[in-house]
């Protein structure tokens, strides 16, 4: 399978910058991948697509001011690392730049040494592996030097860091937003709730592995880096009943899938657990653990459209995707969103 089957042309205008003043206001394309119709609703109408039983999973996770700006300690050289995954131990991987500056025990210092990082490992791509080097509590001092790692393609200043939070986020350690649920308000859920339908999380931290462009030009020769996941009692029997009952699991976001896809593929059941997944989706991929997915619209030749693709299917993908663009839907984290059942 060539990269540029996952093509498609976006106009510059179309990429959000920013987030909406309210949550659920934002369009949603709902997409019924049996029949290929397409509806344009607005987000809060969600509800009017959710039935008494269903089961909606949302990732939990929560973003860390992840992006540091800091010097080398020798040379007082401009260098920036982002946390990508905590390895224990006051180590963690890192997406370094400029890496060519960067040796085996260089000392990188931020806020004038109020937190230090080491460099123990270096590998390819920008990553390299840490110790940090601190008094006092870790996510505090986070707090107080880190940025909000927005993605690239944001080039506009975020004013309130909590709206690249989903309202749900409980469990730090992401380095980057599970952006699907970033349409959920408090009330929403609620009135989800009344109606019947079941909210349940998983948790997986978001790294390399969701955002890491794709470069190979046979999709098959990419690795998929790896993330951490875990799953709780609560949530795994929730959805085997709903498997029992043949009720619909429906995934808020692609982080979520392959949450449930990793479990559900390794045990043939959901189970309580945590581990760590790189797997990557793409057509052919036959889907064992959801029936509906509510997720952005995504860069072009990433792995977030091939797993779209592999759900809905390529052609019926990029069709959708066309309509978004001509209805002049908002791409990307700050985005529209999309239902597919």
């Amino acid at each position: 399978m060539n990269i540029n089957d996952f093509d498609y042309y976006l106009p510059e205008d179309k990429i959000a910058q920013t987030p909406l003043k309210n949550r659920s206001d934002s369009k949603l394309l709902v997409l019924d991948r049996k029949t290929k119709e397409i509806n344009h609703e607005v987000f809060y109408n969600i509800i009017n697509y959710l039935n008494k039983g269903d089961v909606l999973v949302l990732n939990n996770t929560k973003v860390i001011p992840a992006r540091l700006i800091g010097e080398k300690e020798d040379t007082h050289a401009h260098i920036e690392l982002l946390l990508l995954k905590d390895l224990g131990d006051n180590k963690w991987e890192c997406l370094s730049r400029p890496q060519k500056r960067l040796h085996i025990n260089t000392i990188v210092s931020f806020g004038n040494g109020i937190l230090k990082a080491r460099i123990d490992e270096i590998f390819d791509e920008g990553i390299v592996n840490v110790t940090l080097i601190y008094d006092g509590i870790l996510v505090e001092i986070l707090d107080k030097l880190g940025e909000m790692p927005l993605p690239p393609y944001i080039h506009e200043k975020l004013n309130d860091k909590n709206r690249y939070q989903t309202v749900y986020a409980k469990v730090e350690g992401s380095a980057a937003a599970p952006t699907a649920g970033l349409h959920f308000t408090t009330d929403l859920l609620e009135k989800l709730k009344q109606k019947g339908v079941t909210i349940t999380f998983v948790t997986l931290h978001v790294g390399l592995g969701t955002f890491r462009p794709v470069q190979e030009e046979n999709i098959l020769d990419h690795k998929m880096h790896s993330e951490y996941y875990e799953m709780s009692k609560e949530t795994s029997n929730i959805l085997n009943l709903a498997k029992k009952e043949k009720r619909r699991i429906i995934s808020v976001g692609t982080t979520s899938c392959r949450t449930l896809e990793t479990i559900y593929g390794k045990y043939n059941e959901f189970k309580e657990c945590a581990g760590t997944t790189d797997i990557f989706i793409y057509p052919g991929y036959e889907f064992k653990a959801i029936d509906g997915l509510i997720t952005n619209f995504h860069l072009p030749k990433s792995t977030l459209i091939m797993l779209v693709s592999a759900f809905a299917s390529k052609d019926i993908i990029l069709n959708a995707y066309k309509e978004a663009i001509k209805n002049d839907y908002r791409f990307f984290s700050f985005g529209d969103a999309m239902f597919i059942k």
